[in-house]
């Protein structure tokens, strides 16, 4: 039979963390929004990350994806100058590409 390592249950800490278990309201444990200050390190967020994208992105990407769709309807509804080509459907495919691309850019 396993050796019995506790001799109570429960817990062993006081509920709350260290911070309260040293005496009351002290503002010495706390970070600025009133929480308590955790012992881990937190990296600061980059200012990159907190701008969002120009209203020029999702314009851009929308509209390549309906000129490369467009493309691709009109060349196989034969259309366009030239009949059904094969350049055309690599226009379509290029601009819904482009598409994604400019898709993953936006914030």
């Amino acid at each position: 039979m396993a050796r019995r390592t506790k001799d109570a249950p429960g817990r062993v800490t006081p509920k709350g963390g260290p911070a309260r278990a040293r005496g009351g309201s002290s503002r010495a444990g706390t970070e600025e929004s009133g929480r308590p200050a955790s012992g881990r390190y937190t990296a600061p967020v980059p200012h990159e990350w907190d701008r969002s994208s120009p209203w020029w992105v999702p314009v851009l990407m929308l509209a390549l994806f309906g000129i490369g769709v467009l493309g691709i309807v009109l060349n196989y509804l034969g259309v366009l100058p030239g009949g059904a080509s094969n350049v055309y459907l690599l226009i379509g495919l290029g601009c819904i590409v482009a598409g994604f691309i400019t898709a993953t850019q936006y914030r």
